[in-house]
């Protein structure tokens, strides 16, 4: 639907047609500032007729913090995109090839880059992010919520092993007993 002098509130899901989609992170008197996931922060006049409206949220009455605005860009991002965060492989094992040997020596060796292999523990821990977010926001009684949680948390756990591969510490996968949430 084109926008119709719609006033977008913080977290309202856009379409640019140079942009891409974005979310709106700031409601001025005259624009709007939306963070567009492949342009960044871009400042858009509310007269602006090229955008096209996702998600409408209403403006809130309230003042909103900067921190509130992240952490709600920061949800619409990761559940209505297949953008990942970029998480970069440690740079010894840039480049470096991953190899499956069996234990039966007639048969061949597997190989695969490094990278790719890390590419998929990074989708895995994505998507575990993404189910835990589902989980926080579902109906289900909250000792079903707690119990979920907690496989989710001992997943992530299992992956710590993978840690070595991550080139910065604080994206490192954290199980039980460590508070490391991103």
């Amino acid at each position: 639907m084109e926008m119709e002098k719609e006033v977008l509130g913080i977290g309202s899901r856009v379409k640019h047609k140079e942009y891409g989609l974005g979310a709106v992170i700031q409601v001025k008197p005259k624009s709007y500032l939306i963070t567009f996931m492949e342009y960044g922060n871009r400042e858009i006049s509310r007269e602006y007729e090229g955008l096209e409206i996702i998600d409408l949220l209403e403006p809130d009455e309230d003042l909103v913090s900067f921190e509130m605005i992240e952490e709600t860009l920061t949800r619409i991002l990761r559940n209505f995109s297949d953008i990942q965060e970029v998480v970069p492989i440690a740079d010894k094992w840039r480049g470096g090839t991953l190899i499956l040997k069996p234990s039966n020596s007639e048969m061949k060796p597997y190989e695969m880059p490094i990278s790719t292999f890390f590419n998929k523990i990074i989708m895995v821990r994505d998507r575990l992010r993404v189910l835990e977010q589902k989980v926080n926001s579902s109906r289900i009684e909250d000792d079903e919520k707690i119990t979920l949680q907690q496989y989710i948390t001992r997943c992530y756990g299992s992956l710590t092993s993978f840690n070595i591969l991550f080139k910065n510490k604080h994206q490192h996968f954290v199980g039980e007993g460590k508070a490391n949430k991103d």
